[in-house]
């Protein structure tokens, strides 16, 4: 079985709104022994699961299954993409996911990560995507803080 062939067909039907169909594969792909048995895999699986969650703190358990497989992988492990590069976008994820349940303190602590990571990024589209995410959650916390009277 072609693990991320399966990952991408279940991402395009979550895309064309079949969200609960795609959540239910993803999951049982989670558990297949072809996905268990490398981090880049389950990182990707993790991350997209994450993004067809409708409940943040099922987003999140997905969003650190992938923050997990990701600091599993090996440095000689000859991934597609650079595995420095995925850690910005990964706790990208995870801050705005903690700021939308509330827990302010976690949301902060990713956005810290996230913006200590951001170097790794590409000068490209994607990177210029997921900056300009960082920076929008930025907003958002400071927002949340100035809205509980707190300085940031």
């Amino acid at each position: 079985m072609d693990v991320m062939a399966e990952v991408g067909a279940a991402v395009e039907q979550g895309r064309a709104g079949e969200a609960a169909e795609a959540r239910r594969r993803l999951t049982q792909l989670w558990h297949d022994p072809a996905a268990q048995a490398d981090p880049f895999r389950r990182c990707a699986l993790a991350h997209y699961a994450a993004d067809l969650e409708e409940d943040v703190l099922d987003e999140i358990r997905w969003d650190l299954r992938a923050l997990d497989a990701a600091d599993a992988i090996p440095p000689d492990h000859g991934t597609p993409v650079d595995v420095a590069a995925m850690y910005p976008s990964l706790h990208l994820n995870l801050g705005d996911a903690y700021l939308r349940a509330r827990d302010l303190p976690s949301a902060v602590h990713h956005l810290e990560r996230a913006r200590a990571a951001v170097g790794a990024l590409p000068d490209d589209g994607y990177g210029r995507m997921i900056r300009g995410g960082i920076d929008g959650l930025a907003e958002r916390v400071a927002d949340e803080h100035a809205r509980q009277g707190r300085r940031w």
